[in-house]
């Protein structure tokens, strides 16, 4: 009969339990934004050219180094900074250089944003330089989206195909 009862007493004790974690696996309703309105999500993760060129060592360069670390050519690791820009319907919504990551700096830049607007038809324009120049773009993408209530539209940086990629 002891077994019947400690069966009982952790039936009483775990049952508040899951009826407490099964309310909350399904209820309050949660939104991040209202039903009615739409989200574009803006992603960048690219690495610009790298910053100056390459050159040739000196003999004395070379002699210097170790062995193992003998190369007839030097290159910087370091990544220029990635201007972007991203525009709805003429309004500049983001506009950003940002900077190259990693501890040398040669990693690939990086940003991400969510932006909730009303449905509806928009001129959408996203801006990507990632060389040396000064002013200017190397990618630019425009396209109209007609985005729906609940609708989530990426506009993801895909340099293979030399711009932005909508989906």
């Amino acid at each position: 009969m002891i077994g019947a009862r400690q069966y009982l007493g952790k039936i009483l004790v775990y049952l508040p339990f899951a009826l407490v974690v099964g309310y909350f696996s399904a209820a309050p309703d949660y939104a991040r934004e209202p039903a009615d309105q739409a989200v574009i999500k803006f992603a960048v993760a690219h690495g610009a050219t790298k910053r100056g060129e390459c050159r040739e060592a000196s003999a004395e360069e070379l002699a210097r180094l170790a062995p193992n670390m003998r190369r007839p050519r030097i290159c910087p690791r370091e990544r220029l900074p990635v201007a972007v820009e991203f525009e709805l319907d003429g309004k500049r919504l983001y506009a950003a250089s940002l900077p190259p990551t990693g501890l040398s700096g040669d990693g690939p830049s990086r940003a991400y944003e969510r932006f909730v607007v009303t449905p509806g038809r928009y001129r959408l324009v996203a801006r990507l330089r990632d060389s040396g120049r000064a002013s200017g773009f190397d990618a630019v993408t425009e396209a109209q989206v007609d985005l729906a209530p609940g609708q989530s539209l990426a506009v993801d940086f895909v340099p293979h195909s030399g711009g932005f990629r909508l989906e």
